[in-house]
């Protein structure tokens, strides 16, 4: 247990750094740590929230969330969550989607495009809606938020400018985290996942105390580049790690 405290102390501390919540490895970690995959989805979309929860509200109260533009995302994205959340997968399947998902994560981390110019912001429109549904349902069977899916997109459709994008994904990871958790416990089967999140209550606190670290760094002390970078090297390891994984479970 005081191995996987420490790493989602410092996944937390990354994730926060560069904006995100970082479920995609909260969840590989479990997995690599041995813990029973029905838990796992519980256990890092409560980490999510935790980490998320406080850069949703200081972007919402700098003016950077943008709700009469971004409710075709929640629209389509919330109930999508909570779809995918309430699927009940196999093992193989669940190591594979995710380890899938982590090394899409870590590309488009790696690869963001350029600023370019100044973006106007532009209405609502049913394109957010079709975006948000496809990552919703993705966040929600492997237990994650979706926003490191939703800031690259966002970033290549020139959507808006830098803030109200990382203000928009954290909303959006939040919606989604809360979304896919309400999936996972309305599920038909017999496993306990609150005794679950009990018995895993020392990550709590560590990704509050890492997310709270990684927000000061990344708001004023580490560049933002360098924190995605390094933040993107460790996704496409643990990537690695689960595909490794995968291939056992099909042996």
């Amino acid at each position: 247990m005081i191995g996987l405290v420490v790493a989602f102390l410092l996944t937390a501390l990354l994730y926060a750094a560069a904006g995100f919540g970082g479920g995609s490895t909260y969840n590989a970690l479990l997995v690599l740590g041995g813990v029973d995959y029905r838990a796992v989805t519980v256990i890092a979309l409560v980490s999510n929230i935790l980490v998320v929860t406080v850069g949703s509200l200081t972007f919402a109260r700098g003016g950077h969330v943008h709700w009469s533009r971004i409710w075709p995302l929640f629209a389509a994205s919330v109930p999508m969550a909570w779809l995918g959340g309430r699927l009940e997968v196999a093992e193989i399947v669940f190591v594979g989607v995710l380890a899938v998902a982590l090394l899409a994560s870590g590309l488009l981390m790696l690869w963001r495009p350029a600023a370019g110019d100044p973006v106007e912001p532009r209405r609502a429109s049913w394109t957010e809606a079709l975006i948000g549904g496809g990552l919703g349902f993705v966040a929600g069977v492997t237990g994650i938020g979706g926003g490191i899916y939703l800031a690259p997109v966002l970033h290549l459709l020139r959507w808006g400018g830098a803030k109200a994008i990382a203000g928009t994904c954290a909303v959006f990871i939040l919606a989604n985290s809360v979304a896919g958790l309400a999936g996972q416990f309305s599920k038909s089967d017999d496993f306990d996942r609150a005794d679950a999140l009990l018995a895993h209550w020392p990550l709590f606190p560590a990704v509050v105390v890492g997310g709270a670290f990684g927000a000061l760094l990344g708001s004023r002390l580490l560049p933002a580049r360098l924190v995605s970078a390094l933040t993107a090297l460790l996704i496409l390891y643990v990537a690695v790690r689960l595909g490794l994984r995968f291939v056992d479970l099909q042996g």
